[in-house]
């Protein structure tokens, strides 16, 4: 094995020149001196060697006809490594045959120059691949920087979405309780732990992918946005409300589905977090026996995101103290959802809430509203 190395000037690109016969080694070395730094490789495992352990070589001269390990086999091995793959490879060799320089080509080389060695030539051909690498360099570079600027803008992007959105929910949530972004939070987790225990189920698998968790996430506090419609005197009513009152009550889903729907005008199209949003907030009041309102949907019918808010959405206004009722205890919310099967609830994910209610139970004492500290222990 023979390596011939110098240390390498700042401003000059490094050529690795692989030959077995010193003459060529040194021809080559003399001609290249002046404006490059060489390393020399008398075989191709040793260039293989040099290749992958020196981050500098900026290009490689491989002699074809080599004992051993041929030029082809050489290169071949070098484009395999992702660590030397897009070093440029310039064959050498005596013969000229189309047939050869396609076979140089095929495995991966950039170019293909016959002996003796035209100095004229390869300096030319050596300056154009070096260009062409720096050319691919300073893409790559700049395509990296882009890239890193595109995350940083979409994540701003998504924060700022978060913020609105958690505004306008809590701008409706509070309405009925000052403590309404804490019951936003609860419904959040619910929902996200919901989906994650049905994701498995061959009856939500295709739709509880990780993606469409994540927008289920974000876009569940806008379950109750039509609420912001409702006039006071109806959604801080003290009491049991009145058919005509519980009619206009019913009519926050549909506000909150058209207030969607206006933003999908707006910016002309719909996208996956939009149409979770608008079916949270226009079916989550729906029951799997079709009793439900605002449109008497039944069972597979009901979108299942908004199946999964229904169980949610229930289960946290049984935990919480409203202006017409106390808290539940979790033991209490757990008999009355436990009725609810197969009538309010679609069973399977009323099975997977039971599943992981002491999860739910968790969720609701980390994010619990100020006015319930003193209310049944969970």
């Amino acid at each position: 094995m023979t390596v011939v190395t110098k240390d390498k000037p700042a401003d000059k690109p490094t050529i690795l020149i692989v030959d077995d016969t010193p003459d060529n080694i040194m021809l080559l070395s003399r001609l290249l001196k002046d404006k490059y730094h060489t390393k020399v490789a008398t075989n191709g495992s040793t260039a293989l060697q040099i290749a992958g352990g020196s981050p500098d070589v900026d290009l490689i001269l491989l002699d074809v006809m080599m004992p051993g390990m041929d030029g082809y086999e050489t290169c071949r091995q070098l484009k395999a490594n992702p660590a030397t793959a897009d070093i440029p490879v310039i064959f050498l060799t005596a013969k000229n045959q189309v047939e050869d320089e396609a076979m140089g080509l095929s495995v991966g080389a950039v170019d293909y120059l016959g002996k003796p060695i035209s100095p004229p030539i390869l300096f030319a051909r050596v300056a154009t691949h070096l260009t062409l690498r720096s050319a691919r360099r300073l893409l790559e570079d700049q395509n990296q920087v882009l890239e890193r600027m595109v995350q940083q803008r979409t994540a701003q992007l998504m924060m700022m979405q978060e913020a609105i959105i958690m505004a306008m929910a809590w701008m409706a949530e509070t309405r009925e309780s000052e403590a309404g972004s804490q019951h936003i939070r609860r419904v959040q987790n619910y929902v996200r732990l919901l989906a994650l225990q049905l994701r498995g189920h061959p009856r939500f698998a295709d739709k509880l992918t990780d993606e469409n968790i994540a927008l289920l996430y974000q876009s569940a506090p806008l379950h109750d946005i039509g609420k912001v419609a409702i006039p006071d005197r109806i959604l801080l009513k003290p009491g049991k409300l009145d058919a005509e009152e519980f009619e206009i009550m019913k009519l926050h889903a549909a506000y909150g589905r058209d207030t969607i729907m206006l933003v999908e005008e707006h910016i002309g199209g719909s996208n996956s977090f939009l149409m979770f949003a608008r079916e949270i907030a226009h079916s989550h009041q729906e029951k799997w026996d079709g009793t439900g309102y605002p449109e008497n949907l039944r069972g597979e019918d009901i979108p299942v995101s908004a199946r999964l808010m229904a169980v949610a959405d229930v289960y946290d206004a049984l935990i919480s103290r409203r202006v017409y009722k106390p808290a539940f205890s979790h033991a209490q919310a757990l008999e009355v959802m436990r009725q609810g099967r197969g009538t309010h609830f679609d069973p399977d994910v009323l099975d997977a809430f039971f599943a992981v209610e002491d999860e739910f139970a968790r969720i609701a004492q980390a994010y619990r509203d100020a006015e319930d500290e003193e209310a049944a222990s969970v």
